[in-house]
């Protein structure tokens, strides 16, 4: 915030109660000796501040008319003051002094453009309702001060201008069209085929790119430095589909590509629709975007940042479910510790779980270091749990968890057991031999008794649930296997050389 701001108007006498303008003369630009004076006064002010050149700051054009007393004019009072064409007008666009002091004239103008011309932490200058100014500077400029009252002006000291910027909300954190967002743009193309990104460069200035595998970087490439970018899904082919989702009432964005492959949009409220309707029974696609704050939110959004990766520009898209995965994605870490509430157990086994409004998942091998049947033999819906992160997939927006991760792994332990001679119960019969638990719990670990190891010279059939005597001849770590033997079991008790007792 610059420490010197000054509103420069005509005479304070001719202000209301609420500071507007209630004079005899119209509360217009003059085109003429008010308006050269305000000019005038903004240069004395730049040039004791030591400022040439100007930033364009959060443009806006077309439908917004300001000060809403002048209808706007062809190309918005912006005709050859930027190389490019409109195209210039963007945020963060660098301007000479003297194309700065015409965009404050096509404001002052009602031309239908509106910006925020600024010089970082020297020098702002805002026009506002009434045509009033502000001007704010790191310097006093007493001598600009003396000018402006010359020239029949009346600067007065404030606080701060109340055009300044303020964001939507302070506390998002907006997501940059970065390495990641291109490549989830990337994915999500070849998931769904094609897409469509709305580019925003200004206020109410945006067009409309439908992406493929082939094109995307070519749209990349041609998009205006800071655009805000939404990406939607792709145009219903079914016209008559998109005419019947129009609002019985209200504003509505109509969008639809014709034969050419042109797109076209335009936003109109119900009183129109009829008349866009001819139109689209021509289209080769189209889809209808709701003009209302949280009704037909985009996949995911981002605003571009500059080439060196920063993002500086200030304004905000409205963030998706997607975005606000996004911005708790990046807080996460390989190998960080979270808490989480089990939310569901899938027929997979797959186990979700919530952590602070994103569902990451537990694979079945990561739920216990110990045997189980079902997932819900270790957690239950409703639970609280803490897991470790084990991978964070930006793109694919994933992150699979590990409970037995937070576990001591009880393997080692085991390991020190062999050569142990144990009874235990049968709990499971393969072609290839039984499984044996080794440890007296319900999941307890399990080695295999192989079919060359059973004492068949008796002719008993072995059965699930009986008791077998076994020796622990290896454990394989690496493998989580166990083996046993029957044979060493009964040479080792026969020796009198039992090593462990009855799991």
């Amino acid at each position: 915030m610059l420490p010197y701001v000054y509103q420069v108007t005509y005479d304070p006498a001719d202000r209301d109660q609420h500071g507007h303008y209630v004079g005899v003369e119209p509360a217009t630009s003059d085109h003429g000796p008010v308006e050269t004076a305000y000019l005038q006064a903004i240069a004395a002010f730049a040039e004791e501040t030591g400022v040439d050149q100007l930033v364009i700051r959060e443009p806006q054009i077309g439908g917004f008319v300001h000060f809403g007393l002048e209808p706007p004019v062809d190309g918005y009072g912006l005709a050859d003051l930027f190389p490019a064409g409109l195209t210039g007008f963007h945020d963060g666009a660098l301007v000479p002094m003297a194309a700065g002091m015409e965009l404050v004239r096509a404001m002052l103008r009602d031309n239908g453009a509106w910006c925020r011309l600024e010089a970082e932490g020297a020098f702002a200058v805002h026009v506002g309702w009434d045509q009033y100014l502000y001007i704010g500077s790191n310097l006093p400029c007493e001598t600009a001060l003396a000018r402006t009252r010359a020239l029949g002006l009346f600067p007065e000291r404030l606080d701060a201008s109340p055009y300044d910027f303020a964001p939507d909300d302070p506390a998002y954190v907006q997501r940059p069209a970065d390495a990641d967002f291109w490549a989830r743009l990337h994915w999500t193309v070849s998931a769904h085929r094609a897409v469509f990104m709305e580019e925003v460069s200004a206020v109410n200035a945006s067009r409309w790119h439908r992406l493929t595998r082939d094109n995307v970087e070519t749209v990349r490439s041609q998009l205006a430095p800071r655009a805000q970018l939404a990406i939607w899904p792709d145009l219903l082919t079914e016209v008559d589909k998109a005419v019947a989702a129009l609002p019985a009432e209200g504003l509505a964005e109509i969008v639809w590509e014709d034969e050419d492959g042109q797109i076209t949009s335009t936003v109109m409220d119900e009183t129109q629709f009829e008349a866009v309707t001819s139109q689209l029974a021509s289209a080769r696609a189209a889809g209808v975007v709701s003009m209302y704050a949280g009704e037909d939110l985009p996949l995911f959004t981002a605003v571009l940042p500059d080439s060196d990766g920063v993002l500086r520009a200030r304004w905000q898209t409205e963030p998706t479910p997607s975005d606000r995965d996004w911005a708790l994605l990046k807080t996460l870490r390989r190998g960080q510790v979270v808490t989480g509430t089990v939310t569901t157990i899938a027929s997979c086994g797959v186990t979700f779980v919530d952590i602070g409004g994103f569902t990451a998942m537990i694979n079945i091998p990561e739920l216990s270091w110990r045997p189980f049947d079902h997932p819900s033999d270790v957690v239950s819906v409703g639970q609280e749990v803490t897991a470790e992160v084990l991978d964070v997939d930006i793109v694919r927006e994933r992150v699979p968890l590990s409970l037995r991760a937070v576990q001591e792994d009880p393997w080692p332990q085991v390991a020190q057991r062999i050569g142990q001679v144990v009874i235990g119960p049968v709990t499971k019969i393969v072609p290839f031999g039984v499984f044996v638990r080794i440890e007296d719990r319900e999941d307890g670990f399990q080695g295999l008794l192989h079919t060359s190891e059973l004492d068949e010279s008796s002719g008993d059939v072995v059965e699930v649930g009986d008791a077998l005597t076994v020796k622990i001849i290896e454990v394989d770590i690496a493998r989580r296997r166990i083996s046993l033997s029957h044979t060493q079991a009964r040479t080792t008790r026969s020796e009198g050389g039992i090593e462990g007792g009855s799991a």
